[in-house]
């Protein structure tokens, strides 16, 4: 489980950490890898950064930025496997102490304040005068919930499938495909002549040699089995999951996508 590390004089609880790398990082940030960094005031670097987010002493919420990586994902791929990981960060290895958490985080540290926002000025980071980092609205639909539907399909992927029939065809005959899938797919097209920013195009291990394929753009999300359908998420669609079965065109599209997508090492 996370653990307490030391920053200075600082005692920082750790509750989890994340990914921001172009390969992997919070899609509730942006569509990309670079507007992921912007949000958080960072500079896209290719090596990416670890998230760390946790309470000071006071209870307030900081979100740790360190650009040892390895280091992160180390702990995070511990507490997958269910084992400790002190989680401590070398002070030399911090980017920015952000107040405030991008992500939603359901515990909170034992004895000591419940999660709050820190004061202006607070003193464990010197970016404590910005607005404090919050988690989307579950509330509204927009952007970040939209990529937030595509992650949980991606994760439960199984149970997504197999709600739509075996048998559902890229385009069914007479007719043409719903316009906002058709602009997806234009536009997911077009990334192949014009790559996209890094991290617009992600690509992870699926079963045997399929591999999971997300992709985002303006106003849309995808995800996609290589082997398999995908699935569309529109920001003028709230809540609706639209899927795209494999006809002729699909799988093309996939394969050629997936060359161009970003990998975890």
């Amino acid at each position: 489980m996370p653990a307490t590390e030391e920053s200075g004089d600082e005692a920082l609880y750790v509750l989890t950490a994340v990914l921001l790398t172009p390969a992997q990082f919070p899609s509730v940030l942006g569509d990309d890898y670079p507007e992921a960094c912007a949000v958080l005031g960072l500079e896209p670097y290719e090596t990416g950064y670890g998230l760390v987010l946790g309470q000071d002493g006071g209870g307030a919420r900081w979100t740790v930025v360190t650009d040892d990586v390895s280091l992160v994902a180390c702990a995070i791929a511990t507490w997958d496997c269910g084992m400790e990981y002190a989680l401590a960060i070398d002070d030399r290895t911090v980017v920015a102490s952000l107040p405030g958490w991008p992500l939603a985080v359901a515990v909170a540290a034992p004895g000591i304040p419940a999660p709050h926002d820190p004061a202006l000025g607070a003193e464990l980071g010197a970016d404590a005068s910005r607005a404090p980092l919050t988690p989307p609205d579950s509330e509204r639909w927009g952007p970040a919930q939209r990529r937030l539907g595509a992650d949980e399909i991606a994760l439960q992927w199984a149970i997504w499938r197999e709600q739509v029939d075996s048998d559902v065809t890229f385009v069914a005959p007479g007719e043409k495909p719903h316009g906002g899938v058709r602009r997806v797919l234009e536009e997911a097209r077009g990334y192949l002549a014009s790559p996209p920013p890094a991290g617009r195009i992600r690509s992870a291990f699926a079963s045997g040699d399929a591999r999971t394929l997300r992709a985002d753009g303006p106003g849309w999300s995808m995800v996609a089995r290589t082997d398999d359908i995908a699935f569309v998420l529109l920001d003028d669609a709230p809540g609706e999951v639209l899927p795209v079965g494999r006809g002729p065109e699909l799988p093309e599209l996939l394969t050629a996508l997936d060359k161009l997508a970003m990998r975890p090492h």
